[in-house]
């Protein structure tokens, strides 16, 4: 199978801290790979680098191809969870939508109906982001991923502050996206998650990346 994102002898560290040591592994293109691990242990770190926020010591990563850095800053056609998603509190989430989207101009106000929709947020809704719970805030993030369409997705803890039927309902989403072919790096905490949604599992110990299935 084709690797969507090759990643070849990555070493971080911030001071004395060694972050990532060595790391190398391929993530093949249309599956589900989960990457578990403790806080600290590096995942969120090396999802960083994969997506262009930080730049390995050494090392080289490759996203479709193109090696990141060199090739391209950031890769293309990517979406990405990692942390709380920052949005303007004082709009709508559909007007952050529209602010975001305006920038590359992929996606138009359908398609940022249709992804609220997807993610269980009425696009109607008139409450400022401020207002909004840390779940509703978490299924915004999820729509912004989405709503170009990209063929690869980068989440990092995507049921942060979701209740029961949240969790549900985004689950089913992710599982969507692995049945229209994409691409989805999933780091949690929760076992259920990694158990029911990833067709390979990583496991991230102190910086070493280890294949666990």
């Amino acid at each position: 199978m084709d690797a969507m994102i090759e990643v070849q002898n990555v070493n971080k560290s911030f001071g004395e801290e060694h972050v990532l040591k060595d790391v190398s592994h391929n993530f093949e293109t249309g599956k589900i790979h989960g990457i578990v691990g403790n806080n600290g242990s590096g995942k969120t770190v090396l999802m960083k680098c994969i997506c262009g926020f930080l730049k390995p010591d050494s090392g080289t990563i490759f996203v479709n191809h193109k090696q990141v850095g060199r090739d391209t800053d950031f890769p293309e056609d990517i979406g990405i969870i990692i942390e709380t998603p920052g949005f303007l509190p004082h709009l709508s989430g559909t007007q952050n939508l529209k602010i975001l989207a305006s920038l590359k101009k992929k996606a138009n106000d359908y398609t940022i109906r249709a992804v609220l929709e997807q993610v269980g947020l009425d696009p109607d809704m008139k409450k400022p982001v401020g207002k909004y719970s840390l779940g509703m805030r978490q299924r915004l993030g999820f729509a912004q991923a989405l709503m170009e369409d990209p063929s690869l997705l980068i989440l990092d803890e995507p049921f942060n502050g979701l209740d029961k039927y949240g969790v549900v309902h985004i689950r089913n989403v992710i599982k969507g996206l692995r049945t229209e072919g994409k691409t989805v790096i999933l780091a949690s905490h929760n076992q259920v998650d990694i158990d029911e949604l990833c067709d390979t599992v990583c496991e991230m110990d102190a910086g070493v990346l280890t294949v666990v299935r």
